[in-house]
């Protein structure tokens, strides 16, 4: 079992995503935005973080960069969770410290395999 921020500002995606991964056995903490994400990142310390792309204020991809970049949450996993799938947002996700990039909605058992994957599991 992983503990596992969720920042999403969709409450029917948020909802969705809890339910999957509580299933799976995992601990959830949910943010609706990507600057209070950040708070909780710094203070929860979770296994992996699943990110949004599209929040108001902050976007993912800033987000990401945020907290790949900062020394107390940069080993923490991020996988980006979004409903941009170009092949320019997946690689931009990367670029900005993402392990791995998902368009929505996911496939259950893709999803977590993935996130097995990135907890070494």
């Amino acid at each position: 079992m992983a503990r596992i921020l969720l920042i999403e500002d969709s409450p029917t995606e948020a909802a969705v995503m809890i339910q999957l991964l509580e299933r799976n056995g995992h601990e959830v903490i949910a943010s609706a935005s990507a600057e209070d994400g950040i708070a909780a990142c710094r203070r929860e310390k979770p296994d992996l973080v699943l990110m949004d792309v599209i929040l108001p204020g902050m976007n993912g991809f800033q987000a990401t960069r945020t907290l790949t970049r900062d020394a107390e949450t940069g080993h923490i996993p991020i996988l980006i969770i979004s409903t941009k799938g170009l092949d320019t947002d997946r690689v931009w996700g990367l670029r900005q410290g993402a392990k791995d990039y998902i368009t929505k909605p996911p496939r259950e058992s893709d999803l977590v395999a993935r996130i097995n994957a990135l907890i070494g599991h």
